[in-house]
């Protein structure tokens, strides 16, 4: 094999987790190579373009999965340096502290995780420095302790949220500033790379200022000469030994050429559905049912939240452009009539007309789409769905993703909707809430992928459990998986921040191991 193919570490992906990782391990003089399905992605006017965004999905990819029927759709996924990072809301929360711990819902139960949220906590303050959060400690009641301040203030309400903000204060609530990952000085707006627009939540950043995994880790990463980057290299399955211990190839399909790498360690980074397959894609004698998969649990528990993205129709017009700055967790462990956890409740980014096509004439006959998006205020509600073991990706006899799912604990998502429909009157709205299915990426609701968790779950017990405590599969010496796969439940609050600090945990003990 030529010396170019061989590397200490391999990394296949490019987002919260893979990204971040490289950075951790890059200044370690280690050979490291990134290997990214997609390309660069690029800028260009369309980036800010809610029609090519939303509506003509210019940016999603060109996957099809298909249903528990075999019925096929296209996910929301998105393959670019930077991953799914490229085209998120930069909404950066911590899990609370109780979310590391058993509780009961009104579906079942969301398990302990083997680690503590005093384990994860240096690195959750880690994370939030290296991705620039805004946001202000103490507000939140459900807030987990913290060792240090946010490392940047929060992001300024604009006139209308803040109004918002009062309105919900005045009632009793207690909204709170979002913790938000962006490259904005208000202090020296000249000078600060983020300008506030209303095209970030959902969009690509044409000038560069969301705090996302190609901005923040992989090109810093790749100033290292010991780090190299290839792009289009779409992973096709893994190689072990003959023992079935170690994996000694990464092979890859780059633009209809095979070709393979070897690496002292190999880390799957390529999301929980991805990074499922490319497990099942591998297997051999010694692994006949998949890499990493004695437990049979390759794949199982996919969740990805029971969400939904909501439009109050304001009575009078919202001129706020950046509008993703509030948040509110009154209701996250539970309510006064309802003693299950119901979850978070933030801002979208501004919605535009393009974006409700197909919700306006069902819900607000006489308002023209335009009209609908000045007097919109936009609303995105998470709660927890549960680990179901049913709920699985597997593959078709040609190797593609396969999704069941079955929704679970959907009391909590509907009572926490009937709860702020029950607020329009104190948020000075209209009465009627209208669903925007655009925003979500997908008219099919399992195609909404972007907090997609769960598939190789991390555990002390490998006849329960995946990865072990520091992400390695149980199974083999030298495979890791760092991205959202390994989390035990999902929470209420995106996962972002949690696999970003999750990387830099693992980083620590690659750093050790490697040395």
């Amino acid at each position: 094999m030529a010396a170019d193919t061989q590397y200490d570490v391999i990394i296949i992906g490019t987002g919260a987790g893979g990204g971040t990782l490289a950075y951790a391990l890059a200044p370690t003089g280690k050979r490291i190579l990134l290997l990214e399905r997609g390309n660069f992605l690029p800028r260009e006017k369309e980036n800010w373009d809610p029609e090519a965004v939303f509506a003509e999905n210019r940016y999603t990819s060109n996957d099809t999965w298909y249903d528990s029927k075999g019925k096929p759709f296209q996910p929301g996924s998105h393959y670019f340096v930077g991953g799914a990072t490229k085209v998120y809301g930069a909404a950066l929360f911590r899990l609370r502290k109780e979310d590391f711990g058993e509780l009961r819902h009104h579906g079942g139960v969301s398990p302990a995780w083997p680690v503590s949220y005093e384990d994860m906590e240096p690195y959750y303050t880690k994370a939030e420095q290296l991705y620039s959060v805004h946001g202000q400690r103490g507000v939140d009641p459900t807030d987990p302790p913290a060792s240090a301040p946010y490392p940047l203030p929060p992001v300024a309400h604009e006139l209308r949220i803040q109004e918002l903000s009062d309105q919900l204060t005045k009632a009793g609530y207690h909204p709170a500033p979002a913790p938000t990952g962006i490259l904005l000085n208000e202090q020296d707006r000249n000078n600060s790379l983020c300008i506030k627009c209303d095209t970030c939540d959902g969009y690509p950043c044409m000038v560069h200022a969301k705090a996302d995994a190609e901005i923040t880790c992989v090109r810093p990463a790749l100033k290292h000469p010991n780090v190299t980057l290839i792009t289009n290299a779409h992973v096709a399955s893994l190689k072990t030994s003959p023992s079935g211990r170690e994996v000694t190839e990464v092979v890859v399909d780059r633009k209809g050429k095979t070709e393979t790498y070897s690496g002292g360690i190999v880390v799957v980074s390529a999301g929980a559905a991805n990074s499922a397959r490319i497990l099942l894609m591998s297997a051999n004698d010694k692994h006949p049912n998949g890499l990493a998969n004695g437990s049979q649990l390759v794949g199982r528990n996919y969740m990805f939240h029971n969400s939904i993205a909501l439009v109050a129709l304001s009575k009078r017009e919202n001129p706020t452009k950046f509008q993703k700055t509030l948040s509110m967790n009154d209701f996250y462990f539970a309510m006064d009539d309802f003693k299950y956890p119901c979850g978070n409740i933030q801002m979208l980014g501004k919605s535009k007309g393009p974006m409700f096509k197909g919700d306006a004439p069902r819900f607000a006959p006489g308002f023209s789409l335009e009209m609908m998006a000045k007097h919109s205020i936009d609303f995105w509600l998470t709660s927890e769905d549960l680990p179901d073991p049913e709920n699985r990706v597997t593959l078709t006899p040609k190797g593609e993703i396969k999704l069941s799912y079955t929704f679970n604990n959907q009391e909590p998502i509907r009572r926490l909707e009937a709860k702020l429909k029950s607020m329009l009157g104190e948020i000075d709205c209209h009465s009627h809430l209208i669903p925007n299915t655009l925003y979500l990426g997908k008219s099919i609701p399992i195609a909404g992928v972007g907090h997609q968790v769960g598939t190789c779950v991390f555990g002390t017990d490998p006849k329960t459990s995946v990865l072990d405590i520091n992400c390695k599969a149980h199974e083999l010496d030298n495979l890791y998986v760092v991205d959202t796969s390994f989390f035990p439940s999902i929470a209420a609050v995106n996962p972002s921040l949690t696999a970003m600090a999750n990387a830099l945990r693992v980083a620590d003990h690659l750093k050790e191991r490697l040395s």
